[in-house]
């Protein structure tokens, strides 16, 4: 159809079955009302994987969008409905947050989430070590998504780093003093050592539901920085001005 592909695909080894739905949404809502339909029918007898990707020139939530107009609610819980009732989960991603910039600079600039991928429960667990990557932007105003489905590859646990501002919390001290206990007698390094593993997830735990995703947020604002610093390569005259400004 016009804003959607779908292509049954067969491992010929394993013999795994996958189906495989290509999104390029319209920019309208109301045309988009027909890829939502689209989609709730195919979900109604979907047993098998299910993976759906692209660009559906829509976001998910206000954080996915920098500089603009305000966002459309009503884009989002259309957004939403459809992907909730298909039993969809997004797969995540590593990289910038962002997926699209307008290819403008200064206060012109608008960068947004456009294009993800989603799966279903038996994509998932076919394929438990699903990653999926946001690329540079070469030659287009959209990045690239490598989608890696290594099932032989196990889940990569990501290294602790401890964030000074932690400390600056009002809450910080409160977290720390309810995880730095043991209630078991032990040598004392196995008791240090609990105590630090016990500490370690209760900061991160803490720390996301507090900040959010620090390094993600970290990732899309240096790609704004980055297209900033671009515009002046391109055109040093408007950096001198910018200076003087």
């Amino acid at each position: 159809m016009t804003q959607q592909l779908t292509l049954r695909l067969m491992h010929t080894e394993t013999h795994v079955e996958l189906i495989l739905t290509l999104i390029y949404a319209k920019c309208d809502r109301i045309e988009r009302i027909e890829l939502w339909d689209t989609l709730y029918e195919m979900a109604l007898d979907m047993i098998v994987p299910w993976l759906v990707g692209g660009d559906f020139n829509v976001i998910w939530d206000e954080e996915e969008k920098y500089g603009g107009l305000p966002v459309s609610l009503l884009e989002v819980d259309d957004f939403r409905h459809c992907i909730n009732t298909c039993n969809l989960t997004d797969l995540g991603f590593k990289g910038s947050i962002f997926t699209w910039w307008n290819g403008r600079s200064e206060e012109d600039y608008i960068f947004k989430r456009l294009d993800r991928c989603f799966g279903n429960n038996e994509l998932q667990q076919t394929f438990p070590g699903l990653e999926v990557t946001h690329l540079s932007k070469i030659g287009s105003d959209h990045c690239l998504m490598l989608l890696k489905c290594d099932i032989e590859t196990p889940p990569i646990k990501k290294s602790f780093r401890f964030l000074n501002f932690w400390t600056k919390h009002e809450t910080f001290k409160e977290v720390v003093k309810e995880n730095w206990n043991a209630d078991f007698s032990a040598n004392p390094f196995c008791i240090f050592n609990y105590k630090l593993k016990k500490l370690k997830q209760a900061l991160s735990t803490w720390s996301r539901a507090t900040y959010g995703d620090i390094f993600q947020k970290i990732a899309s604002l240096e790609e704004v920085v980055l297209v900033h610093e671009r515009q002046f390569e391109v055109n040093p005259t408007q950096m001198n001005r910018q200076r003087l400004r």
